[in-house]
């Protein structure tokens, strides 16, 4: 079977040859939001692929452990990051992690595709749009979760059985951490938002000390 194919069209395509937290909320992306970004666009392609040759777990796993490879190794961040790295060289190197990390042959053909177009900065966020198409595939809801400092697992399962409790389906967490806010949490879920962080709370009290 051939490899992977991509061009860059509207819409490329490929074939294969503590226990209690307060949130804000706002809008997440629905398919076709997320359609409209270049991220997007290969994110719903490789969902399309994989929804249509029945892989969409499979590849989600694999997607899982690549991004836990980037977010373990700088020298793996610096190509997919770096401008100044060839393209045939991050092709290179994407494949040789791709075998060490035994992800599927989809997932190792797209990391292809992303290398020799030039996109693999978008690699970051191909990973969380196409965690979100895949959660809505299981009739998952995706929150965007972001902290100061990285959650614990019992902090991640309580804000999971919270979000649960409140609108009456399974909730996927997409965590991420942004020292900006200074400490609390956000969370971004269907249309609702609340904000608990520290810094909003600062920016209040600077305001209403200002009148």
């Amino acid at each position: 079977m051939g490899g992977a194919r991509f061009s860059e069209p509207v819409a490329p395509r490929f074939r294969m040859g503590a226990n209690s937290f307060f949130w804000s909320f706002e809008r997440v992306e629905t398919s076709g939001g997320i359609r409209a970004s270049l991220a997007g666009r290969y994110a719903s392609a490789l969902f399309d692929l994989a929804r249509d040759e029945r892989q969409i777990e499979t590849v989600s796993a694999s997607l899982d452990t690549l991004k836990a490879a980037l977010a373990e190794s700088p020298d793996l961040k610096a190509v997919a990051s770096s401008p100044l790295v060839k393209r045939g060289e991050a092709a290179n190197a994407m494949a040789a992690t791709a075998g060490a990390l035994r992800l599927d042959p989809l997932t190792t053909r797209f990391l292809g595709v992303l290398a020799r177009n030039g996109r693999l900065p978008q690699l970051a966020s191909v990973i969380r749009m196409f965690d979100r198409l895949a959660a809505d595939h299981r009739g998952e809801t995706t929150a965007e979760v972001t902290s100061a400092f990285p959650l614990k697992d019992d902090q991640l399962a309580a804000l999971k059985a919270n979000l649960k409790a409140r609108g009456g389906s399974d909730v996927r967490i997409d965590a991420r951490v942004d020292p900006s806010i200074l400490g609390g949490i956000v969370v971004r879920l269907g249309s609702r938002m609340i904000d608990a962080s520290i810094k909003t709370k600062l920016n209040t009290l600077a305001l209403a000390m200002k009148g």
